[in-house]
């Protein structure tokens, strides 16, 4: 079993953070919305109000396997103001640990220096931010522990890269024919 965790805060781009968590669960994944916000009701970027499983001070990451990064705005600001997360995500890229972000979040990785040498691809007009990164145009990358991925059009490729790195390339494809996902 896999012990994955999304990041919610106000503003966070809904497809992304829902896509990934709906897939992973439908994997097999342990996967928990962690909101980073003051109450377990965050409110994304297009007005949806989600409910998140868990705060983020009641979670011991010790046993995760990824951490997820959904991008929009305000929502990838949260994410980089969050002391506790971005320390998390130091130690999760430090120990070879997997990490994804997409859309903006990106940006987050790029700031902590996380992205130096690696591949890495970005919203468009946030490749700046992407500190150290051979910036890509593909969909979805993974460069060692990092992952990835363009925005919401973006959001079921990056889900099933995801998959394949924690469950096998016949799961991710498994996943990728009961959704009908035909790319």
């Amino acid at each position: 079993m896999a012990n994955v965790y999304v990041f919610t805060a106000d503003g966070f781009e809904e497809i992304e953070g829902l896509t990934v968590v709906d897939l992973m669960r439908r994997a097999g994944a342990q996967v928990q919305m962690v909101s980073i916000s003051d109450g377990l009701a965050v409110k994304g970027s297009h007005g949806i109000e989600i409910k998140a499983d868990t705060f983020f001070d009641d979670v011991d990451f010790d046993q995760a396997d990824l951490l997820v990064l959904p991008g929009g705005m305000p929502g990838t600001l949260h994410l980089g103001e969050h002391e506790g997360l971005t320390g998390l995500l130091q130690d999760f890229a430090a120990k070879g640990k997997r990490v994804a972000a997409i859309c903006a979040a990106p940006s987050v990785l790029g700031g902590l220096g996380l992205l130096k040498g690696k591949r890495a691809v970005c919203y468009p007009g946030f490749e700046d931010k992407l500190t150290g990164a051979q910036v890509e145009m593909e969909e979805v990358v993974t460069d060692g522990c990092i992952t990835t991925s363009r925005g919401l059009g973006t959001a079921i490729p990056f889900a099933l890269e995801l998959i394949s790195l924690l469950f096998g390339p016949e799961k991710a494809e498994e996943i990728k024919k009961s959704v009908i996902y035909m790319a």
